[in-house]
């Protein structure tokens, strides 16, 4: 099960910083192709979801252009929560299998003192029980770059199994909370989107060889 690593409020480029964990075997060499099978909620409609493989297959993306939760002026009853389900198809090379070992969320977000903000996700391959959701909580005032972490140790890895293809699903979720702040006067939010690629989450691979 993935857990809580760190929390920091600066943004890097995720590709870049995707890196081999050095306990796992080394990705594959041919190029590994993801297809997005299904994508629902109000966090991803769709068209505003994009998902890449690092060059080195170390780790995948996902760029999200319409993923904000606020609350407060301007917002509607229902945008205090967003969703966002990806139903994801990972080809990779016979002889290989895959865990996600580290999960690495990251975005904006403006909450006014005594607001409160949320994200969470979760994660399973079809035919498996979802994995309890990880919650990552902001409090106001808070007006930066947000950064979560995910991950888990060796031990723990969920396995794709050999010589099976199941659809990976990650699910998330944005929450914010007027808490004590005033949401007729003031505005709250937390976002995962971004309009200029510069904003994304990272998805880590594990992997390992196959009998």
């Amino acid at each position: 099960m993935l857990k809580t690593l760190a929390a920091t409020g600066v943004v890097f480029s995720l590709l870049q910083t995707a890196q081999p964990f050095a306990w796992t075997t080394p990705p594959p060499p041919d190029k590994i192709v993801i297809d997005v099978a299904t994508v629902n909620g109000s966090g991803c409609p769709a068209g505003t979801a994009a998902v890449a493989v690092a060059p080195d297959n170390t780790a995948f993306t996902v760029t999200y252009s319409s993923y904000t939760a606020q609350v407060g002026v301007g917002a509607q009853p229902t945008d205090l929560r967003k969703n966002c389900q990806l139903n994801l198809r990972v080809h990779v090379p016979s002889g290989f299998t895959y865990a996600i070992a580290e999960a690495d969320y990251r975005g904006f977000g403006h909450l006014e003192k005594g607001a409160t903000g949320q994200e969470r996700a979760n994660y399973y391959f079809q035919g498996n029980a979802p994995t309890a959701f990880i919650s990552h909580n902001l409090n106001g005032p808070f007006d930066d770059d947000w950064q979560n972490t995910d991950t888990t140790d060796i031990a723990s890895l969920v396995w794709e199994p050999c010589g099976q293809e199941r659809n990976f699903n990650i699910n998330t979720e944005l929450r914010v909370g007027a808490g004590t702040s005033n949401p007729k006067t003031t505005t709250s939010f937390l976002s995962m989107d971004s309009t200029d690629l510069g904003i994304q989450t990272t998805y880590h691979f594990a992997w390992k060889t196959c009998p």
